[in-house]
This record gives structure tokens, C-alpha cells and sequence, in this order.
């Protein structure tokens, strides 16, 4: 039976919201789910080692071709040398996203997940994309976009679509 996939997406170099981020990991590892991420720091990390933490399997998916860039709590990963473009990738590993703030990748792949109609979960309480782009999707978006408001409004939601 194939476990379920959740993409944590935020910016590498984003320290705000690093324990928010460490705890919806810790829960996407106790749910023994799979996380997903770019592989590298900040928010990307932060939720890495929450996951690593619950005893969850970690996966990175970089945009370079050195998988020592990864950060240190991936259990897996995989160098893709394409750049940004592995921000698709990520999209498309997912059953569903959860962006906490982010900058210019995180809106990429934002877009990607309204394209492909994966459903999204932003963390409203976050500064960046996952703050702004609630709502902004239109009628043609086969993409189901939920707020999360808090820590435990992002479990709760992830339960819902996930169980």
C-alpha cells in the first residue's frame, strides 16, 4: 500500500516560521506519512527535522546535481540538476501541498499545484505567497485551496484530505 505524500514548500533561507514548520512535520511523521520537500534549508529543513525526528521518511528533491546539498535529515534523495524546474517534481510527488510563507520557487510551485489541481494548504499565519495567494484562483483552478490559520488548523486539514 503506497503511504501518502505531503510537500512541505517555504524558502530555503526563511528562519521566521522554522518551529511552526518543525511541528507540522513532527505531525506528518507521526501520521507516517511521507514528507516531501527541495531538500535544502530553512522551512524545507525545519519540517525535514521534525519528520526525521517522529521517525518519518524524508524526502528531498534538489535542484542541483549534488546530493550532498541536502540538508541533513533526508532520509532520501534525489539531485535533479534541472534547477527550479525540479519544483514541478515536488508538485507532482504530492497528494498535498502545504506552503508556509516562501519567495519566487514557492510561488512556482504554487502555480504548478493550481495547474495540476493538487490541493493546497496555506499557512495564513506565515509572511510570503502562503499568506498572499488564498482565494486568487479562479473559477478554471481545478485546485482546492484550504487556510490554515494555526498549527492544528494545518492538521486538522491534512487529516481531512488525507484519511
Amino acid at each position: 500500500m503506497r503511504r501518502r505524500q505531503v510537500v512541505v514548500i517555504g524558502s530555503h533561507n526563511d528562519t521566521s516560521y522554522r518551529d511552526e514548520a518543525y511541528q507540522i512535520g513532527r505531525y506528518i511523521g507521526t501520521r507516517r506519512w511521507v514528507l516531501i520537500s527541495g531538500g535544502r534549508g530553512g522551512i524545507m529543513e525545519a519540517a525535514s527535522r521534525g519528520a526525521a525526528e517522529a521517525g518519518g521518511i524524508v524526502v528531498g528533491i534538489l535542484p542541483d546535481s549534488n546530493p550532498d546539498g541536502a540538508n541533513p535529515f533526508c532520509s532520501i534523495v534525489i539531485p535533479t540538476g534541472i534547477g527550479y524546474a525540479r519544483n514541478l517534481t515536488n508538485v507532482l510527488s504530492g497528494d498535498v501541498i502545504v506552503a508556509i510563507g516562501g519567495k519566487s520557487g514557492t510561488l512556482s510551485e504554487i502555480a504548478y499545484a493550481c495547474q495540476f489541481g493538487k490541493p493546497v494548504i496555506f499557512c495564513t499565519f506565515a509572511r510570503g505567497w502562503s499568506e498572499k495567494f488564498l482565494g486568487t484562483f479562479g473559477a478554471e483552478s481545478e485546485t482546492r485551496t484550504f487556510a490554515a490559520r494555526s498549527i492544528q488548523d494545518v492538521c486538522e486539514q491534512l487529516d481531512s484530505i488525507l484519511l
